[in-house]
């Protein structure tokens, strides 16, 4: 069957749920609001036990992939995503989800052809094409600097 984009697209939009918006996007500014505040309340915390600013602001980061992968392994995680949608996509923990919820979901296959070879399923491309275009930045930054832009 061969249609138009104009056929295609029409389709779709009636495939499609409607979005709501109105509710979504405040739901996900509150949930992602809440997950940053509980990263600011514990480097807050960290600093108040002595900690230097850069080694709080690290505990802070792997407390936060520590709770979010324990969330993701309880299940716990996927539930709030449901209503927090961007708002547990966009902190550290919404990366540590993509990274630990195929490890899950193949565990079953095995720790090689399971785990190994899954777990960057979703995060792999994320990691790949920052660093690609960190390269890319980095060479385009030297360049200026060689030739003085800087």
């Amino acid at each position: 069957m061969k249609m138009s984009n104009t056929q295609y697209g029409e389709m779709a939009k009636e495939a499609s749920a409607p979005s709501k918006s109105w509710r979504n996007i405040p739901k996900a500014f509150v949930i992602g609001g809440l997950i940053c505040l509980a990263g600011q309340g514990l480097l807050e915390m960290f600093g108040a036990a002595g900690l230097a600013r850069d080694e709080a602001a690290a505990y802070t980061s792997v407390t936060l992939v520590m709770c979010s992968a324990i969330l993701t392994a309880v299940g716990l995680y996927p539930k709030v995503a449901k209503h927090g949608g961007a708002g547990t996509l966009v902190p550290i923990t919404g990366f540590a989800n993509a990274v630990v919820s195929p490890a899950i979901e193949y565990r079953t296959e095995g720790w090689v052809l399971g785990v190994g070879a899954k777990v960057f399923a979703i995060a792999g491309p994320v990691i790949l094409y920052g660093t690609v275009a960190s390269m890319i930045y980095g060479v385009v930054y030297w360049g200026m600097g060689v030739v003085g832009v800087r």
